[in-house]
């Protein structure tokens, strides 16, 4: 998708998408004449944030896209870049102007328009050969008009390595497990960056042998596809300043191993390395804008699978960390990923900061739906921080508990601790597990998104299926704490 930005409307064929603010009206769509305001009443049209409608005037499209009338500029912005691109994306038209005149958008609720425009048309259809003409996208070139001085900078400064990271994720969670498995995946990702500057890294099994992660490892024996762990380091603050580390869960494909999961739905689980998705396109995104941060990213990469040699229920492995874990359930797989990544992270990164992805359990699909993740945190700060890059991102996130009644849950028998708890409470159990290899005095938090990485519904920055969730969130966290 082409975005650019002028002062005045282009000459040529275009559809004319018009902002209105709800039952305020538009003075842009009444200069258009009483027709095409009757037009719009009759299709019960009243400008509510998101909603849109067309007309054909004077042989051009006209779309009416609410912009609501109690809502910030920031999210009226993305509503309205999002819907224009969702109504004409296949509508047949080549060319869009989205006219801002007379909103009085500043800079950048104007280049936000231009984010929520370019991830909106985001799709993947590599694999579909047979699409008719009507299915197929039209609508190639975008131009934002009456944004004022400042817009088109904003958005090359700030937003455009967003939409390249957004994308990294959304192609690498939507690509099958048959073509992004563990070691392509870091070849797809090194690709991806290359030029950029990030710093890459990657451990394989003999080197996780070597340094004692049984506990990953564990997980992936059942697979003849090799764990890889994929490191990628962005040096543009302070040397010497401690990096904020975001971990992520990888797992290219979870049949989950013998303790295996019912046949159907078990195609969507390509989207079990979501939260390594979120991060790889993070650090896409945070290194594409030059962020004045230190950061490292590091997903562990493995695929959990059922043959003779997958680890049963009731065996009890060794993590990096020395601690000893009963896996009493292999579908509890990704915190056995985590928690060996986690101990490699805090013996070689030493982050201030760490924050790990993770689709981790259904349990929070169950609290949250699909609305929004689950964070926890060992620290109120460091929660109240993510919460507010959240709200300001629309990657949202909901607080949930962490206590001792909760830990004691994972108690275990025969180990040092066991990887489920009971069937209720199981997010925050899962949580509880992953916080005891945390190092005394570092900052962590852990946000499962399980219910966010794909969704079944299109919303206004993204149509069914991939969502990149996770990449604005944390770059917007990274622009807010670490360049400050």
């Amino acid at each position: 998708m082409k975005i650019s930005f002028a002062d005045t409307r282009p000459d040529g064929e275009f559809a004319l998408v018009v902002p209105v603010a709800g039952k305020n009206g538009s003075e842009l769509l009444h200069a258009l004449g009483g027709e095409v305001e009757a037009s719009f009443a009759r299709q019960r049209f009243e400008g509510d944030a998101g909603n849109s409608a067309e007309h054909f005037h004077g042989g051009r499209r006209i779309v009416a896209v609410g912009t609501g009338d109690s809502i910030s500029p920031a999210d009226a912005a993305e509503k309205l870049g999002g819907a224009a691109v969702a109504r004409l994306l296949i509508s047949g038209e080549t060319q869009a102007v989205i006219d801002l005149t007379g909103l009085g958008y500043d800079a950048d609720a104007a280049a936000k328009v231009a984010l929520a425009t370019a991830l909106r048309a985001w799709r993947f259809d590599v694999y579909r050969t047979k699409l008719k003409d009507k299915q197929k996208p039209t609508l190639g070139a975008v131009t934002i008009v009456g944004a004022g001085a400042g817009a088109a900078d904003r958005y090359a400064a700030r937003y455009a390595a967003v939409v390249e990271g957004v994308s990294l994720t959304r192609e690498l969670v939507t690509e099958p497990a048959n073509i992004i498995y563990p070691e392509s995946f870091v070849a797809r990702v090194k690709a991806s960056v290359a030029g950029l500057g990030l710093e890459i890294e990657v451990l394989d099994e003999a080197a996780m042998t070597a340094l004692g992660m049984g506990s990953l490892l564990g997980v992936s024996q059942g697979s003849v596809r090799e764990a890889q762990i994929l490191i990628m380091r962005w040096n543009g603050g302070t040397a010497g300043d401690a990096p904020v580390a975001l971990l992520g869960k990888g797992v290219t494909f979870d049949t989950g191993g013998i303790s295996i999961k019912p046949a159907a739905g078990m195609e969507s689980m390509k989207w079990d390395m979501g939260g390594a998705g979120a991060v790889a396109g993070a650090m896409k995104a945070i290194a594409g804008r030059k962020a004045k941060a230190n950061v490292v990213g590091i997903c562990g990469l493995v695929e959990n699978m059922p043959d003779g040699n997958a680890q049963r229920p009731g065996d009890v492995v060794t993590s990096m960390s020395g601690q000893t874990i009963e896996v009493i359930n292999t579908d509890a797989e990704g915190r056995l990923v985590l928690c060996d990544v986690m101990t490699w992270c805090q013996a070689n990164v030493k982050p201030k900061v760490m924050i790990d992805l993770a689709t981790l359990t259904g349990a929070m699909v169950v609290s949250l739906g699909h609305e929004m993740a689950g964070m926890f945190a060992n620290d109120d700060g460091l929660a109240d921080q993510l919460l507010a890059a959240a709200k300001s991102s629309t990657d949202q996130l909901w607080r949930m508990p962490l206590g001792e009644a909760y830990d004691r849950l994972i108690d275990s028998p025969i180990a040092d601790v066991k990887n489920v708890g009971p069937r209720e409470g199981g997010s925050i159990t899962a949580a509880q597990f992953l916080q005891r290899f945390v190092d005394d005095g570092v900052k962590w938090a852990h946000l499962d998104i399980a219910g966010m990485a794909w969704s079944d519904k299109p919303k206004p920055t993204y149509d069914r299926g991939a969502t990149g969730y996770g990449v604005r969130l944390l770059d917007k966290f990274i622009e807010e704490t670490a360049e400050r």
